[in-house]
């Protein structure tokens, strides 16, 4: 994993963010769509809206346990003057009955059931004098409805049939699914997930747990990046790591591209002017390698090899953690034809002040501090802020902060963009 200098040579392009991020959704189209069952829809993105099937609520139902009433019965009913109906039927949830009611007469109905259409009120059996062990064959009503439909649920007054329900580019979750349910739906036009393949590149990455000769490091990067590329909604299908060998990165790409037909790989490392940099080494006349005003992070490839993009991300944790969540987090959810490709921002004052290098954006892994709920606070994970090397500092890390590349110093309680990780 080599440092992310300006002096590393990404390359004779320089970009700002937006511009590189502009290039990367340029090349990138949402996924074809196909039709899934809603148990099979959660975490996927409408390709198309949904429409409700049947009218919410289906019929007039009763919001309350009680007695289904005319309104006119009861109009005047209190304490003093209680109302006595004659109770002529049992409604329960599911009964398909709908019993006539004649002046002075009522029906015990429960939640959610059909409201007799001769029906203009629902008693809750609170306001019954004795509740429903009193009302075999009569009610005493002692408190009037606050009006006439008082306590019932109106047929399609949540949502008609034909309307919509949620739009396309809507990411189904569990509330979205139940909301299909209840419009009658039981199957959505949802966006393919992408495949994404993952290769980290080193010849100095060793398996995380072992033991290490002098020279060696814990492989991360394709962790990191095979578990953001899930959590953003993608399909992973291979992650590899190989050594800064040619011959072995060909073999792991055309793995990913031709075999696995894989609609994006994401490498980490071999992006500089080192030496040893294998992803520049093969990939240098058929992808853009950039430098994006950007720390850490600066040195950046992409483009794209047969069917699949490619993100030729740098080597060091924080700058793979920072540029995935710039570059390929939102060309994943854009892939899966998502509405919104960035998530909110906050505006948090700064718990303590840091430096930032003016010229570049500044992306710096963060941890919020709660302890006041009135007024929450923002500080790098790590005393290192940004330093692309501090891997474990990310443990600590909820979100990042970003800088703007006219800024060179936060000072404590200055207000600064937040992001919350996913």
């Amino acid at each position: 994993m080599r440092p992310d200098s300006p002096t590393s040579g990404a390359g004779s392009t320089r970009r700002t963010v937006e511009e590189h991020l502009a290039v990367i959704l340029a090349a990138t189209s949402a996924s074809p769509a196909e039709s899934v069952l809603l148990a099979d829809a959660v975490g996927r993105t409408l390709a198309a809206p949904v429409l409700a099937r049947v009218d919410v609520p289906l019929f007039d139902n009763s919001a309350m346990d009680g007695f289904a009433v005319r309104h006119a019965d009861v109009a005047d009913a209190d304490a003093e003057r209680p109302v006595t109906l004659r109770v002529v039927a049992d409604i329960p949830a599911g009964s398909p009955v709908d019993p006539p009611l004649a002046p002075g007469e009522a029906a015990r109905i429960m939640t959610g059931a059909p409201v007799p259409t001769a029906a203009s009120a629902v008693i809750p059996v609170e306001d019954a004098r004795g509740g429903f062990a009193a009302s075999a064959t009569a009610v005493v009503v002692t408190a009037r409805p606050r009006s006439e439909g008082a306590h019932i649920r109106r047929r399609g007054e949540d949502v008609r049939a034909g309307a919509e329900v949620a739009p396309a580019g809507t990411v189904v979750g569990p509330l979205q699914a139940a909301a299909f349910a209840a419009s009658g739906v039981d199957r959505v036009q949802v966006h393919r997930n992408p495949r994404v393949a993952v290769i980290s590149t080193g010849s100095e990455l060793a398996p995380t747990g072992g033991d290490f000769t002098r020279g060696q490091i814990p492989e991360s990067n394709s962790i990191l990046l095979a578990s953001s590329c899930r959590q953003a909604g993608a399909d992973v299908v291979s992650v590899t790591t190989v050594r800064d060998d040619d011959a072995a990165f060909s073999a792991a790409l055309v793995h990913a591209t031709e075999d696995l037909g894989a609609d994006v790989v994401v490498t980490s490392g071999g992006v500089s002017a080192g030496a040893y940099e294998v992803v520049r080494s093969v990939l240098g006349d058929r992808i853009s390698f950039v430098s994006v005003a950007m720390q850490p992070g600066e040195p950046q490839a992409f483009g794209r090899v047969g069917g699949a993009l490619v993100f030729g991300l740098p080597g060091n944790p924080v700058s793979v953690a920072m540029s995935f969540e710039a570059f390929v987090r939102p060309a994943l959810l854009a892939l899966q034809g998502r509405s919104a490709l960035h998530p909110p921002v906050l505006r948090l004052p700064a718990a303590t002040g840091w430096r930032s290098k003016e010229g570049r954006r500044q992306f710096v892994p963060a941890r919020i501090d709660r302890d006041d709920p009135s007024r929450w606070s923002v500080q790098p994970a790590t005393a290192g802020g940004s330093g692309s090397h501090l891997a474990a500092g990310l443990a600590r890390a909820e979100a990042y902060v970003v800088v703007p590349e006219d800024v060179s110093t936060v000072h404590a309680g200055d207000l600064v963009d937040v992001v919350m990780l996913s």
